[in-house]
């Protein structure tokens, strides 16, 4: 192997290295974002029940008041 053919591969090795650190780093961050996301989820189904929860309560009551009514 001449000096141009390993200077080129080691060019290549460089750019596989600094591809593999770019991922590396892009996958973290969508980690993070997808944690986030579940989190957002978890806490809007939650909120979502306690208001489901809350207009049951209110048609049980409009239809209590109409039965006495």
């Amino acid at each position: 192997m001449d000096q141009r053919q390993l200077q080129l591969l080691e060019r290549k090795v460089d750019e596989i290295v600094q591809l593999c650190e770019q991922l590396d780093k892009e996958n973290r961050a969508l980690k993070a974002d997808a944690l986030h996301w579940r989190s957002e989820r978890e806490q809007l189904i939650e909120k979502t029940d306690i208001a489901r929860a809350k207009v049951e309560s209110m048609i049980q009551r409009l239809r209590a008041l109409e039965k006495e009514s």
